[in-house]
């Protein structure tokens, strides 16, 4: 293949574009990769697309090997099958709906378990036809209610999803390993740094989820890891090691003192300290139990089209705040908010200075962090305006419904896999997933196929994705510099950029340079444009960022050529005679 930049549909910008947040958009876009056609989504120019093909070759590469064979479902799907798996109304508002003309409702893929699901029961009846992979390469869509950071976080994407089918969960487990090793070398051939996190399952469900992160400091996943062990999980994903249960002898019965003017938990622990509350002047803000009330919204089932919103108070140590997203995650398809004083529910809750002790009483159900177990002891609210307890024992004085992964995560907080190490926080981009999901849809559909004893048996799921479209900007963010983009040689559009530094003598002779190789199958840009002087293809060349370039100029008289790599910036003349052979077989 070979490009010339004279006739190419591209145009290079020396600004950034406002809307640009992070590297990858602001160069992808320079660079004349790709261009805004809306709000979340672009359109992919000439060396874009290049750069997106040489990446789903390798994503498909790796599917065929491993025994995946390709199908391509539709994106506009109708509503049914995901009313009955249920996930029509646990998308919410995350899913593109839209009614036809004859007023049936359809949606817009944001994946295809479903369709995957229904075209396996309407294919396979017998236990020979299992195991079975199926894979596609396919546009998804997501309302997403804030797209940003280009390709990034979009509302129209390009993703490889797969479905593993087996009858047994031995055989599922099988298949889960052979995709996660097929992603490892997926992600090492790409050039990408990256860890794999436990992870929760979200919408998709299943008991094992993992997902593949590309370190990144813009990247919009936080992930907890333990340089001991080697333990990582995304931070909605961390458990919390409980303390062991104390003896609730060990504590005198609960006193209330008075705390005027303490709503905040660092006001409660200086008042504390000063005047010596149950006898004690070394009150940290961890010794109290703060509680936050927040409303949980239900999505919508076929049994009740309007689920009235819950009330919930959590319970968590003074010196930690509760995370939303962890709550979510908990408590998926919920979605949950802050709750929005004053309202007529919590008119009995004294906005701060809430305890749990009343909490029962009130029929309003409380969840804790794993840290507050049976016979710990408390500085918290007494539920009275200025007015706090000490030695108010979980298990005695109150009974929490249940507990729940609520607090955020930090830096140095203990490792729950060895006990012994700290975890750090770690930021990356999501660029794979991988579920086990078990009989969650076969189940739904009632697929069941004849089994090898003439019994039925219901085939058990895993579902693995890759955003083929955001991995484009995983491998951006990792390789670039202040110059521009610097591919990896299995991702650049091309493979090698041969720049005119002259007139017609040093034109004639690049062309057929690329033409040569080209010849030998490498993909060649050759900048032949004329009016445009050398240091501006010299920019333009290191802000495109092909791994290897050659000049053609002043040393052609003697049959020279420099050669250039944008990674390590090294640079050498070389003969023309030797150049196709030194490039085509750099070995």
């Amino acid at each position: 293949m070979l490009l010339r930049m004279s006739t190419l549909f591209l145009r290079t910008l020396r600004e950034d574009p406002a809307d640009a947040e992070v590297p990858s958009h602001r160069l992808l876009v320079r660079a004349g990769y790709i261009r805004r056609a809306a709000p979340g989504g672009y359109t992919w120019l000439p060396l874009g697309r290049l750069v997106l093909d040489r990446i789903t070759e390798v994503v498909r590469a790796e599917m065929t090997a491993i025994g995946g064979q390709e199908v391509h479902f539709p994106a506009l799907l109708p509503a049914e099958p995901y009313q009955t798996s249920g996930r029509w109304a646990a998308y919410g508002d995350d899913i593109f709906t839209l009614a036809d003309r004859r007023g049936a409702e359809h949606l817009l893929a944001p994946t295809h378990e479903e369709m995957a699901a229904l075209l396996v029961r309407d294919t396979f009846s017998s236990y020979r036809d299992f195991p079975v992979t199926i894979f596609q390469v396919q546009t998804k869509f997501r309302d997403e209610a804030r797209p940003r950071a280009g390709l990034l976080r979009g509302r129209e994407f390009l993703m490889k999803d797969a479905y593993s089918f087996d009858l047994d969960e031995a055989g599922l487990r099988k298949a889960y390993e052979r995709h996660r090793e097929a992603y490892r070398r997926i992600f090492d051939r790409l050039g990408l740094t990256y860890a794999i996190v436990t992870a929760t399952s979200g919408a998709m469900g299943g008991s094992v989820s993992e997902e593949f992160l590309a370190d990144t400091p813009v990247g919009e996943d936080t992930y907890a890891h333990c340089a001991t062990c080697g333990y990582a999980a995304n931070v909605e994903a961390v458990t919390t090691p409980a303390p062991a249960v104390g003896d609730p002898a060990a504590h005198p019965p609960a006193q209330v003192h008075d705390t005027p003017d303490t709503p905040t938990i660092a006001s409660l622990v200086a008042l504390a300290n000063t005047r010596r509350l149950g006898g004690r002047a070394d009150w940290t803000a961890a010794d109290t139990l703060k509680n936050v009330v927040v409303t949980v919204h239900r999505p919508a089932t076929d049994s009740d089209s309007t689920p009235k919103p819950e009330l919930l108070v959590i319970g968590v140590p003074g010196d930690r705040e509760v995370d939303l997203r962890r709550v979510e995650a908990a408590l998926h398809p919920a979605t949950v908010t802050v709750h929005d004083w004053p309202a007529d529910a919590a008119t009995e809750l004294v906005r701060g200075y809430i305890g749990p002790q009343i909490l029962a009483k009130l029929g309003i159900r409380y969840l804790v962090d794993p840290r507050v177990v049976p016979c710990t002891a408390w500085l918290t609210g007494a539920n009275e305006p200025g007015r706090h307890a000490v030695d108010v024992v979980c298990g005695r004085d109150f009974v929490p419904d249940g507990t729940i992964e609520a607090a955020d995560v930090r830096a140095g907080d203990g490792c729950p896999a060895c006990r012994s190490g700290a975890l750090a926080m770690r930021r990356g981009i999501e660029v794979g997933h991988v579920f086990q999901l078990g009989r969650r849809f076969t189940d739904a559909f009632r697929i069941d196929v004849t089994g090898q004893d003439g019994r039925l048996v219901r085939p058990t799921m895993g579902c693995y994705g890759i955003g083929v479209s955001r991995l484009v900007a995983a491998v951006a963010e990792q390789h670039h510099d202040d110059r521009g983009l610097a591919w990896p040689a299995a991702v650049a559009p091309c493979d090698v950029h041969v720049i005119v530094a002259g007139k017609d003598a040093q034109r004639d002779a690049a062309l057929d340079l690329g033409g040569r190789l080209a010849e030998r199958g490498l993909r060649v840009l050759v900048d032949d444009r004329p009016q445009v002087s050398v240091g501006v293809k010299f920019t333009d060349a290191e802000l495109i960022g092909i791994p290897r370039a050659v000049v053609v100029g002043r040393r052609l008289a003697e049959g020279y050529a420099e050669l250039r790599d944008r990674v390590t910036g090294e640079r050498a003349d070389v003969p023309l005679a030797d150049l196709v052979d030194r490039l085509a077989d750099p070995a």
